[in-house]
């Protein structure tokens, strides 16, 4: 394909939009302001690393931004002046402002301000007689601001000091010693004075306090006396407690009584009358629906604790969790009488303990299937009174598939039960200091899967195991019991006839009788919400599931010797299988980020198992996979399996994945968010199928030529972010088949020069649509 006139015609564009005069329209006397420089004069020199750091630090400061850029034209603001304003909400309206974006004007007021903030932010980072001038640079009505920054040495911090009286105000700010609370301290002798340090070192002074007891104390009442004439550009900076500070400021204060308004609202009588006493706690729950017990669980307070504040951030992030309280608030008061106690009140909100939600889903898959699904779930937040959350769940679905002339309906129906249980529930006893509440989850589920001219599958599980979270960040969940019983039942005789065949048919709806424990620990640094802006995040999964080990280690299973052992006349699966999973985003700007995922994992069955279940083998293309591919029709290795467009192709499964994906995301206007991707990855078989085997496939092996067998897709997409979801579009190209086909006739290589989008055919057997809610990874 000729591909010169798409690129002539896309220059064209780019030049018509450009070739717009954007100060046409400006109002007479007016400029356009395009940006500032930012010049450092430093004297003594400064390294050129230093320089430019700091420059650009400035540079963060000025107001306002100038109109955006794409690919160097301002393409947003030449929208806006194309069009005429409009009258009413319509096309026009659309282009000139949420296409577009109108004028910045200089203003030179708004400019000195900027001078100002730069000077001011110098002097608070130890550039104490420096000085920031300004400059313009006028253009064909386009303002460039110049500030030129002249400074000399950057103050230094000396010698550092903390209150030295006998007070205890003044013996818990240092601690034991003067030594340690030099090391604790955020100044740091030797390092440039900050005053964003000074600050902070006053929030981190006030947080130890208020870990201490001092419940009134505040960042307020201290102040950083700084000290610039000690000479040679160094400051000596000591720490006070103002005078004014008040008496019970500095004083450390303990827990007299803890008072709980188990069922409260605005209209509740805040009186103790009819209070019970329990684990130290006085319990006001005039009709009974809480069980006491969850509160000595759950609070970290009791009567004689100094008062922490972490513990006071504890008690309510853990009452939080329980999941059954709408509103958490707590209120401490002065013990009458007392000058050093205090009065813990926590006023508890429930929310609605019982509800029934409906849902409703349709869905389209890359191999021709379209349905929809219905969903009833009902909950109970409070079932035994004790915060137990019990979830149950029925659900219907109904999925049509048309491919190469093949008719294939399928029904799915079930329901499932959950019970959260807030404690663990074991014999021996678990504590943690984390601010989420341990679980244990009790989990019972049964399905029926039916193919209308197939066969018909009967599952039933149930699971027993505890959720328990470090922190915000870190989960841990640990089945100590997952069962899962699998059925095949009404086989029809033409699918039997495919069964007899295809060893991957038969796989595929085997009977299955999985006993054994599982584990799983997830770790995401954009569970806390104040990273969201850090430049870098990072996200692990790692997950190990093991099954019959046990069984197989008491009754000798063996499935090589002809040993192979049976539970409800199945054989039980013995396998180990490990997965491992890292993403890493890289934040590029307020609107734009680069997101990597790392994937790799490992089934090995062995003992009383010939293979690894079918459903927890590894499969590679899809959505949220290696989105060049139809879902779970690439490989294994280097097997072909057909092109799903005309055919249908059953899930081909692997015993090893690896994958790859890089992903750049950028805001393009309004809702409308975009992608530019590359997916590589592949599955294998841990070692060769036997060839005399009905259906075996050649070249699934794992082998270390595995690079050869790594396909590789690119592609773009639209996201568009509705804040209750994320709809997503994708299409993608194959650039690296792994596997010999009549559209990949050399077999493991680069299929660049094979691109010809002008090819119907082409197109067909190649182009992707990937639709989908919510993001990749």
């Amino acid at each position: 394909m000729n591909y010169r006139p798409i690129y002539f015609l896309i220059a064209g564009m780019m030049m018509l939009l450009t070739a717009c005069d954007n100060t046409k329209y400006l109002p007479t006397g007016t400029n356009l302001f395009v940006g500032a420089k930012v010049n450092i004069k430093a004297d003594p020199a400064i390294k050129k690393k230093n320089s430019k750091s700091l420059a650009g630090d400035l540079h963060d400061l000025v107001r306002p931004k100038p109109n955006s850029k794409i690919l160097g034209a301002r393409i947003k603001l030449s929208l806006y002046n194309s069009v005429d304003t409009p009258k009413g909400k319509g096309l026009r309206y659309f282009i000139k402002y949420k296409l577009g974006e109108p004028p910045v004007i200089a203003s030179y007021s708004v400019l000195e301000k900027n001078r100002e903030v730069m000077q001011n932010w110098l002097e608070n980072r130890g550039y104490f007689h420096d000085t920031v001038t300004l400059d313009t640079n006028i253009q064909h009505k386009k303002l460039t601001a110049v500030y030129n920054a002249y400074i000399g040495h950057q103050y230094t911090i000396r010698n550092i000091s903390f209150p030295q009286d006998s007070s205890i105000l003044s013996r818990r700010m240092q601690g034991r010693n003067s030594k340690r609370a030099l090391r604790r301290s955020l100044f740091k002798e030797g390092a440039p004075y900050d005053l964003d340090v000074v600050m902070a070192e006053r929030q981190r002074i006030d947080d130890r306090l208020k870990d201490r007891g001092f419940y009134y104390f505040n960042p307020d009442y201290l102040i950083a006396e700084v000290d610039s004439t000690v000479g040679n550009h160094q400051v000596d900076i000591a720490m006070h407690v103002k005078e004014s500070t008040p008496e019970g400021a500095r004083r450390p204060y303990h827990i007299d009584s803890v008072i709980v308004y188990a069922d409260y609202d605005i209209s509740s009588d805040s009186s103790i009358a009819g209070a019970k006493k329990y684990g130290g706690y006085f319990i006001v729950d005039p009709h009974h629906r809480f069980n006491p017990k969850i509160f000595s669980r759950t609070l970290v307070f009791d009567s004689g604790d100094l008062y922490r504040r972490r513990d006071h951030n504890l008690s309510l992030s853990r009452l939080t969790t329980l999941g059954v309280y709408k509103f958490v608030k707590a209120r401490f008061e002065p013990t009458p009488g007392s000058d050093s106690l205090l009065n813990a009140y926590y006023y508890l909100t429930p929310t609605l303990p019982k509800s029934l939600r409906a849902q409703v889903s349709g869905l389209t898959k890359s191999n021709n299937a379209t349905g929809g699904e219905i969903t009833l779930s009902w909950r109970n937040r409070n079932l035994f009174k004790g915060a137990e959350l019990l979830t149950i769940s029925a659900y219907a679905g109904i999925e049509q598939q048309i491919s190469g002339g093949i008719n294939v309906s399928t029904r799915r129906t079930g329901v499932e039960g959950n019970l959260y249980v807030p404690r663990i529930i074991a014999p021996f006893r678990f504590r943690t200091n984390s601010g989420y509440v341990p679980q244990t989850k009790v989990t019972a589920a049964y399905e029926l899967f039916n193919r209308n001219t197939q066969y018909l599958l009967t599952s039933i599980r149930g699971s027993f195991g505890y959720v328990w979270k470090e922190n915000v960040k870190s989960e841990h969940q640990l089945n100590v019991i997952n069962i899962n019983s699998v059925q095949p039942a009404h086989i029809t005789p033409e699918f039997q006839k495919g069964l007899d065949t295809n060893v991957l048919l038969r796989r595929s709806i085997e009977k299955q009788f999985i006993i054994g424990s599982n584990y799983n620990y997830n770790f995401n640094t954009l569970n806390k919400p104040t990273n969201i802006n850090k430049k870098h995040n990072f996200y692990f999964n790692g997950n190990l599931d093991l099954s019959g080990n046990l069984l197989g280690l008491i009754t000798g299973a063996n499935y090589k010797k002809g040993e192979q052992k049976k539970i409800f006349s199945t054989p039980f699966s013995q396998y180990a299988r490990v997965e491992l999973e890292l993403r890493h985003r890289l934040r590029l700007g307020p609107n734009s980020s680069f997101h990597t995922r790392l994937l790799g994992g490992e089934a090995y069955a062995y003992g009383n198992s010939p293979g690894v279940p079918f459903i927890k083998e590894f499969f590679a293309g899809g959505t949220s996979d290696i989105r060049a591919f139809r879902s779970r029709t690439l490989g294994p290795g280097s097997y072909y399996a057909g092109n799903p467009r005309d055919t249908f192709i059953a899930d081909q499964p692997g015993d090893i994945k690896l994958e790859l994906n890089a992903e750049y995301r950028t805001k393009l206007f309004s809702i409308v968010n975009g992608a530019l991707f590359v997916d590589a990855g592949n599955v294998w078989t841990r070692k060769a199928e036997d060839s005399t085997l009905p259906g075996a496939r050649p070249g699934t092996q794992f082998t270390k030529h595995f690079l050869k067998d790594i396909a590789v897709g690119i592609g773009a997409g639209l996201r568009f972010d509705i804040n209750i979801l994320v709809l997503r579009l994708d299409v993608a190209i194959p650039v690296r088949i792994p596997y010999y086909s009549p559209a990949n006739p050399r077999g493991n290589g680069w299929v660049f020069d094979q691109i010809d989008f002008g090819s119907k055919e082409w197109r067909r057997n190649n182009i992707v649509y990937n639709l989908a809610i919510g993001y990749p990874f």
